[in-house]
């Protein structure tokens, strides 16, 4: 768990824009009286990036924004919510069940929940708990959140001690603050009452209760939910617990409409009549439809940013919705010719300060942007952030990229190609695997179609080329560099040395790094240091832990740390109010309202 979803957060990208100075605040200002009655808001979905899976235990291949954050909960909600107001912390007052008491050394929790209510009148209990664990117990291996030996793997047992009261016990203690963020909050109730079956012809049962059993009605589930067209018309996706039910659903354009579930007992309920969760062929379909007046909450496009003082000047809410993530550079460690190279902490170190992230922030984003320093996002601001990394330990600076190449033996020519004039393995040579005479040619791949992002590595070459450091920059769709970013011994695809993919977005507000720093999510890095301090993330409750996980990583640099855009610039309706934009990329349209 911890990083659960790569490329979570919408990543339109943005140039020439205003600066940002309100991302975490609340995007509407106080609405004036007069609220509309039976209102429709029309939210933009993202191009691509759709809402195409529906059964709370998702997929792999589904595992996006659209489903776990912008979809799925507003039918059924997660036993802690993630994200109170815009920052990355847990919301008590919109989870589903009390924080965890602990006790048996910290190996168990016990949570109450709120007493919440089905859409058909049965309570949610205990037992709804226990039956997504055993289902998710049963499809893991299918499941987008499954990290082999964390969750559900470290569940011993789950007790029923009430209707509304349970304990899980974990095959040891942990850090609770990775429990409750990482592992309590991926935790779905599910309507055992509805669902627990093998068909739909068949009857409800307690089939869950044993593993084949528990099988069975998994594979029925996830079978009904690859039926698109059935959506807002099968009865099992109409058994909710959140603030909405879904009332249409086209399954080849995934148009999605939902209406209130007058039973939901969250405590804010639901007071427009409709939401509709709109898609889009492109991006400049969008925004027609946005300056039309047809969207109430949209995006403007990265070729549209000059358009964001039209809408201000019409009452709109033009603002940046931070996305809780980080951006960075990969490396690939097992390039068969350019490891040696790569693996000299001087060299990353090097190519680091070459990095203006400021100048890149003010003129690629024009403020719009952030500093990415470490693992954890800098913005919007959590706990976990280390003074180390807060104050950046590679700060932007061509000349110590200079005295680094030449403490370590080389020849630096500026505007040329630095040479190794001192080959070897002492601390002060060119370092193992690098020969006399070997030149720092990297060949770097950035994706295509966001001017930003162009420009950001157009600079990064010409910075690097002022100490004698070639940068050979591609552009390449991002579906292949993501394809070609991965560990690997020989072979054509062995090839690339550096790429970057647009980054990666956290899903809850303790950001481990699992998944993010294993070997195949950062080209084959390794190191025994940094597995034994995500270890210590699950198991200590210290903040100390975190800090030593990130100090680490920062410093020895596994990858090329790099500016982060926000997820989307959002364009609001002044009608529409009461929106706060989540940091970890949920909604929250039941607190939301028109104005007339």
């Amino acid at each position: 768990m911890g990083t659960w979803m790569r490329r979570w957060w919408r990543t339109v990208g943005v140039v020439g824009v205003l600066t940002l100075v309100t991302a975490c605040a609340s995007t509407t200002a106080t609405a004036p009286s007069g609220r509309a009655k039976g209102a429709t808001v029309t939210f933009a979905q993202e191009v691509g990036n759709i809402p195409n899976y529906i059964f709370p235990i998702t997929n792999s291949d589904a595992y996006t924004s659209s489903n776990l954050a912008l979809f799925q909960p507003l039918l059924w909600r997660p036993l802690f919510w993630l994200g109170s107001g815009a920052r990355p912390v847990v919301s008590t007052k919109l989870s589903l069940a009390s924080l965890p008491v602990y006790s048996n050394g910290g190996r168990t929790a016990t949570m109450t929940l709120k007493p919440y209510v089905w859409s058909d009148g049965k309570p949610v209990t205990a037992r709804d708990v226990q039956f997504f664990l055993n289902l998710l117990r049963a499809g893991k291996a299918h499941w987008g959140g499954y990290n082999p030996g964390n969750f559900p793997d470290n569940v011993v047992s789950l007790t029923v001690a009430g209707p509304r009261t349970f304990s899980i016990t974990f095959n040891r203690a942990y850090s609770q603050e990775w429990l409750l963020n990482d592992v309590l909050s991926a935790i779905v109730p599910m309507p055992q009452q509805a669902w627990d079956r093998t068909s739909a012809a068949g009857s409800v049962g307690n089939y869950d209760r044993t593993p084949q059993g528990a099988r069975a009605v998994y594979n029925f589930l996830s079978n009904q939910a690859q039926t698109l067209s059935t959506y807002a018309s099968n009865p099992l996706w109409r058994v909710v617990d959140g603030p909405f039910r879904l009332s249409s659903y086209d399954a080849s354009t995934n148009y999605a409409a939902f209406v209130p579930n007058p039973r939901y007992a969250g405590p804010v309920k639901p007071t427009i009549a409709k939401l509709v969760e709109m898609p889009f062929t492109s991006n400049a379909a969008e925004f027609n439809a946005l300056r039309s007046g047809a969207v109430d909450y949209g995006y403007l496009p990265n070729t549209d940013i000059s358009q964001a003082q039209y809408f201000r000047s019409r009452g709109y809410t033009v603002q940046a919705w931070p996305g809780f993530g980080i951006n960075y550079v990969v490396i690939n460690w097992t390039n068969p010719t350019m490891k040696g190279y790569l693996r000299q902490l001087y060299i990353r170190q090097a190519l680091q300060v070459l990095v203006n992230q400021p100048l890149m922030i003010r003129a690629t984003l024009d403020g719009y942007g952030y500093p990415i320093d470490g693992p954890i996002p800098l913005v919007p601001k959590g706990p976990f952030v280390s003074a180390l990394e807060a104050h950046n330990p590679y700060p932007y600076s061509p000349q110590r990229a200079t005295d680094l190449l030449k403490a370590h033996g080389w020849k630096v020519v500026p505007n040329g190609t630095d040479v190794c004039l001192r080959p070897g393995s002492a601390p002060n040579d060119c370092g193992a695997g690098i020969p006399r005479g070997g030149a720092l040619v990297f060949s770097v791949n950035y994706p295509t179609g966001n001017p930003a992002i162009a420009a950001q590595f157009e600079s990064w070459k010409s910075i690097a080329s002022t100490v004698g450091i070639t940068l050979n920059i591609r552009p390449l769709p991002l579906a292949e560099i993501g394809t070609i970013t991965n560990p690997c011994t020989t072979g054509p695809s062995c090839t690339w040395q550096l790429g970057n993919w647009e980054g990666w977005g956290y899903g809850t507000p303790y950001p481990t790094g699992e998944q993010t720093f294993s070997p195949l999510q950062t080209g084959g890095y390794q190191s025994p240091i940094n597995n034994a301090n995500v270890t210590a993330t699950h198991l200590s409750s210290s903040p100390q832990a975190m800090f030593r996980y990130e100090n680490y990583l920062a410093l020895n640099l596994p990858v090329i740390w790099w500016p982060n855009a926000p997820s989307q610039i959002s364009v609001i309706s002044p009608r529409l109010h009461g929106v706060v934009q989540n940091a970890l990329g949920s909604v929250t349209p039941e607190t939301w309202y028109m104005t007339r």
